[in-house]
């Protein structure tokens, strides 16, 4: 008997049940990692609602963990869109007049289990908005209302851009703040951080009173508009008024610097 042939369907067999079990291997794989998928894609939600109003509105936010963008448009109407992860959040938006409220730490007292929430809105030009969170980054753009305000309890970088409201308040604890804006007549602009740095740039006509403290006497000013600031506390605080000194400027940084740049 030719034992090559004698043993050759048995080696058929091994071979067969090495490619099944290798065929069985990489759908187990696949399945788990299509189950991963569904289970990360299920882990975040969706909410988008429009609400129609007044060109000159006022935007509430308080947030817990999120980032926040707030950008302009040329529409009568406000466009909400958040991305709730889980655990899933509370989240009742309501409209009062041409204002609209979004309190994430009113509609979730009590409760400590919920995810983060990242909104973007998109708000008309001319809105005030007013902005809070606990934990993440705060960005306006190219609103000209009344009021900006921004305001991280704890961490999180600020970015105010294309900014003319005649009121500003940016405030965080640890992260760096930048405003690119214009100062208006008698306006108001108070910027702090407790731990990053502050850049201001602004066009270099603009008149304010300037009043700006660093404790490790990082302010740099330079020859920006070549007229005295007094300075004091051996470099920790510059005081002074330019052109004229229409409008209120305090910045104050714990752990930072201070830089003012020509726009």
């Amino acid at each position: 008997m030719n034992t090559r042939f004698a043993f050759a369907p048995f080696e058929m067999f091994r071979f067969h049940s090495r490619v099944n079990s290798f065929i069985f291997a990489s759908l187990l794989v696949i399945g788990t990692l299509g189950t991963l998928g569904a289970g990360t894609a299920s882990a975040q939600h969706k909410m988008s609602k429009r609400y129609p109003t007044s060109k000159n509105v006022r935007v509430e936010l308080k947030n817990i963990s999120g980032t926040i963008v707030v950008e302009s448009w040329d529409r009568s109407e406000i466009k909400l869109t958040a991305i709730l992860e889980s655990p899933k959040a509370n989240l009742v938006p309501r409209q009062e007049g041409d204002g609209l409220i979004v309190d994430v730490m009113g509609d979730n007292r009590g409760r400590v289990d919920i995810g983060s929430i990242n909104f973007h809105l998109q708000v008309p030009t001319n809105s005030s908005v007013d902005l809070e969170t606990k934990m993440g980054g705060i960005t306006v753009r190219n609103i000209r209302g009344g009021l900006v305000r921004a305001h991280v309890s704890s961490e999180g970088d600020i970015e105010l851009t294309g900014i003319t409201a005649s009121r500003v308040y940016a405030k965080n604890r640890i992260g760096d703040i930048f405003f690119d804006g214009e100062f208006a007549r008698d306006g108001e602009y108070h910027l702090q951080s407790g731990k990053g740095n502050i850049n201001i740039r602004i066009p270099a006509n603009s008149a304010f009173s300037l009043t700006a403290a660093a404790p490790n006497k990082q302010i740099h000013i330079g020859e920006f508009w070549n007229n005295g600031f007094k300075s004091m506390g051996d470099g920790r605080k510059f005081v002074g008024n330019v052109g004229g000194g229409k409008s209120e400027v305090v910045v104050t940084n714990f752990q930072g610097s201070i830089t003012f740049m020509r726009r």
